[in-house]
């Protein structure tokens, strides 16, 4: 089973709107992920985001390139800073691959438990707009990490 952990878009700047929607850069990065998750042949059950304007309009292009089964969903413990351990004890559960749409410091938390058990251990540096994939047989715990993707990969 496969799970994608994206940091949404580059959203534009609070003092210019306080929700945060992607700007036209984060908007146009996305969408180059999603095109380029749909050539590579992804496939995903679902999408889990945290609701945050930011990460539901990245969630809602990624849906519109990979068709999951089940429309992006808002799902609680994804802010940017819940509890990684409680989505990493859902993930468990999980029988189909699945794309979360968060944030950081929230994002490499859950990454860190998922591959070494601990939250502190920084192992991998998200960029917005960007995705990490972990491949793992729940409910044995063991992730690892197969591949990462960012932006500037994907410019033209």
């Amino acid at each position: 089973m496969n799970i994608y952990l994206v940091q949404h878009g580059k959203p534009l700047p609070e003092e210019i709107d306080p929700e945060r929607p992607l700007s036209d850069q984060g908007r146009l990065d996305v969408e180059r992920l999603g095109d380029f998750l749909q050539r590579g042949g992804i496939h995903i059950a679902r999408i889990f985001h945290s609701g945050k304007t930011r990460a539901r309009q990245t969630a809602e292009i990624l849906s519109s390139k990979l068709d999951p089964e089940a429309g992006p969903e808002e799902r609680e413990g994804l802010a940017p800073m819940a509890d990684a351990s409680v989505i990493a004890q859902e993930i468990g559960k999980l029988q189909e691959d699945t794309m979360i749409v968060g944030h950081l410091p929230h994002l490499a938390k859950l990454c860190s438990i998922l591959v070494t058990g601990s939250e502190s251990k920084g192992i991998v540096t998200f960029q917005q707009g960007g995705v990490v994939c972990l491949r793992g047989d729940p409910p044995s715990k063991e992730w690892k990490i197969r591949w990462m993707v960012v932006p500037e990969i994907l410019s033209p």
